[in-house]
């Protein structure tokens, strides 16, 4: 069975990042958007990311447009945005579809591990997935749910 150190994926600015370089840290995979009404929480995922990066916390985003068309941008575009009015300093990736036939293969895996009740299909942008250090996906958040109060979960992880 494969798990989440199984997979590879393109970094924004070039290269790709291998999830093995993870193993024995909790990651918090998010896909994001630059013109979506949840995009402040940037703001929260990098708080979450300094708080905790030293003690074992990866933050990953994944762009992607398929929500309203809500990252128009390129992966560079896109990456300056966050940097520039959210000081994000956690890893980005390159722009991914999550649905669909053209999803990445990460996001079929993060699915397929928290299926929904009709779908397992994410709904929006800022849908969070909290993985273990043993690679286990533990939980998925909803879009709505702050950064912020993912914080019990992360230090249970921790």
């Amino acid at each position: 069975m494969a798990t989440i150190y199984d997979f590879k994926a393109l970094a924004s600015k070039g290269g790709e990042i291998d999830f093995k370089q993870f193993e024995g840290k909790v990651l918090l995979i998010v896909n994001t958007a630059s013109k979506c009404g949840f995009t402040p929480q940037f703001e929260g995922l990098e708080a979450l990311n300094q708080k905790y990066k030293d003690r074992g916390l990866v933050v990953i985003g994944f762009p992607c447009n398929q929500f309203a068309h809500q990252d128009p941008g390129t992966d560079e575009e896109i990456s300056g945005f966050c940097q520039l009015n959210y000081g994000v300093t956690f890893q980005m990736m390159k722009k991914v579809d999550v649905n669909g036939r053209n999803a990445a293969p990460v996001f079929r895996y993060l699915r397929k591990q928290t299926g929904g009740l009709f779908t397992n299909a994410i709904k929006w942008n800022f849908t969070k997935f909290l993985v273990s250090r043993d690679g286990t996906v533990i939980k998925r958040y909803a879009p709505t749910t702050e950064p912020k109060s993912l914080e019990k979960d992360i230090e249970a992880m921790l």
